[in-house]
């Protein structure tokens, strides 16, 4: 297969969601259906104690949620199809926003009861922002829920979608007869049995035919015709270059734990999801089909093994072919490297790969080369843009809990940090540490990790910090500056790059600093500047 037929097959795609909406349940029917795994650890069924393929981490099978980014791939249709299956818990949300810069598309899943939710308003705000195609998937529609015409206003309403559903339900929860694919006209009636074929499907062409009753009863055919009818009434047709411009979402309705409208909407989105996509850096725009390879690391996961002290750096190729043994630039050391075993992932496993092409995931085996955000080319100068450091909201120092194993917690917090689970700031007035995160699980998977990955225990201290902001300014040698670091040092740290950073105690304090210095600019994030 040629280079151009190798790039046109791929599809690289995140799945976002609130928390319980059944994200991993999805990724898990999907790799089902690629013939991936033999059997679906539902997250939340207990008789199964095979716990989901793509939960990693210890302290995720004992919580239910997921904490790591994980990459899953395999073949449907001869599609190659990787999966970036996100943290959906709000602590986690700067993971699922860095990888969100490494899709070319994304599944937004909608519980039905609940409808659209914070983090999933937060998310596709994200997408909106970088103009990343989205899909809709409402999920758990064999539970009591919502109306469905109620859900797809929400959609419009409260994340300023512009929706078409390619596929309706017939009844719901307890009624729930099935689903009428607008996108294939045909019929897939629910059996509630996850077990039995999941391919009982009906070819109905004609809606207004008289079969129809005698498949679902007569007051269900009444409903799904008069509300096909307002679905054409109400919503523009299905227009491919609308959804690929993010201009229109469609919407598939199913239950992923009943592995029920899960392979229409597989088979949909492979048809009309985008194959990778150019990617723009700061110094140009870089196409799929170009010959010269390049990539960025987007997440970097330590320990992935616990028996080896291995960390795994996640790169995203975006251009040409990576090889294995292959030199290629490291753009911000500027040296080369040469990777002998790269690794792909395929379902849950990893396996090592001779060649890998845009759109796939590559994890590179790293001895500390390798912060988030850095670029791999064959030569040229790239810097690629848009995974920023968000300002943390809540801190904490850190105290070593055990002195005879200082050495251990140093090399723990170093490690995670470049893994971007937290970021480490040391004041500038006594050199102590702090440790600012997003949200305040973080710390919890923080001690977890250094406790049983470094063997070094932690123990910390409020620190009543508002926010960190990074400081910058046109003149470092100004009077105005000097003042201000003056004034201000008890309050300020550098982070891990030796930006200096203001840690401020109060909204107040930040109004006043901004009034009083104003020539000193303080940001709320730091686009990743080596």
């Amino acid at each position: 297969m040629g280079f151009q037929e190798e790039i046109a097959r791929r599809r690289t795609f995140g799945i976002i969601s609130h928390p319980d909406a059944g994200k991993t349940t999805l990724t898990e029917k999907l790799l089902l259906f690629g013939g991936a795994i033999q059997e679906a650890g539902a997250v939340k069924n207990n008789k199964i104690k095979k716990s989901a393929t793509s939960d990693f981490m210890e302290i995720e099978r004992q919580r239910g949620i997921s904490v790591a980014t994980s990459v899953l791939a395999f073949i449907y249709k001869g599609k190659k199809i990787n999966i970036l299956d996100t943290p959906g818990h709000k602590d986690f949300a700067e993971d699922t926003f860095r990888t969100l810069t490494a899709v070319d598309s994304v599944i937004v899943v909608i519980d039905v009861a609940k409808g659209v939710e914070e983090q999933t308003v937060k998310l596709v705000e994200v997408c909106r922002m970088r103009n990343i195609p989205i899909l809709v998937f409402i999920n758990k529609l064999d539970r009591e829920g919502r109306d469905a015409f109620d859900l797809l206003d929400e959609l419009e309403q409260k994340l300023g979608l512009s929706v078409t559903p390619l596929s309706f339900p017939i009844g719901m929860g307890y009624d729930f007869k099935g689903i009428y694919n607008i996108y294939e006209k045909n019929i897939n009636l629910f059996s509630g049995d996850s077990r039995k074929n999941i391919d009982e499907t009906i070819a109905f062409d004609d809606i207004s035919s008289p079969e129809l009753e005698n498949i679902i009863g007569e007051a269900a055919a009444g409903t799904l015709r008069d509300n096909l009818e307002l679905v054409q009434g109400v919503y523009p047709p299905f227009n491919k270059e609308k959804y690929l411009r993010a201009e229109q979402q469609p919407v598939f309705f199913g239950s992923a734990l009943n592995n029920f409208g899960v392979r229409e909407l597989l088979d949909c989105f492979i048809e009309i999801a985008p194959p990778p996509i150019s990617k723009q850096a700061e110094e140009r725009l870089v196409k799929a089909n170009e010959k010269g390879m390049s990539g960025f690391v987007f997440k970097i996961h330590a320990n992935m093994d616990p028996k080896h002290r291995d960390r795994l750096a996640f790169v995203k190729i975006v251009s040409g072919t990576f090889e294995r043994n292959k030199p290629y630039l490291h753009v911000r050391q500027g040296k080369k490297l040469k990777f002998s075993s790269p690794n792909a992932f395929f379902a849950e496993k990893k396996e090592i790969v001779d060649t890998s092409y845009p759109g796939d995931i590559v994890g590179l085996h790293d001895t500390g080369n390798f912060k988030i955000g850095d670029t791999l080319t064959e030569g040229e100068e790239l810097h690629y843009k848009g995974i920023p450091s968000f300002s943390p909201e809540h801190f904490r120092y850190i105290n070593n809990a055990d002195p005879m194993k200082s050495k251990q917690l140093n090399k723990g917090i170093d490690q995670l940090m470049d893994e971007g689970v937290a970021q480490l700031f040391t004041l500038e007035l006594n050199g102590r540490k702090v440790i600012g995160t997003v949200g305040a699980l973080q710390f919890e998977v923080i001690q977890y990790r250094l406790e049983h990955e470094y063997g070094a225990k932690c123990s910390y201290e409020n620190f009543p910090v508002h926010k960190a902001c990074w400081v910058s300014t046109k003149d470092v040698k100004s009077e105005e500056f000097k003042e201000f670091k003056r004034v201000k040092q008890k309050f300020l740290a550098k982070d891990k790059r030796g930006q200096l950073v203001f840690l401020a105690d109060s909204q107040f304090s930040l109004q006043m600093t901004q009034q009083k210095y104003p020539n000193v600019k303080l940001h709320f994030t730091s686009e990743f500047e080596a």
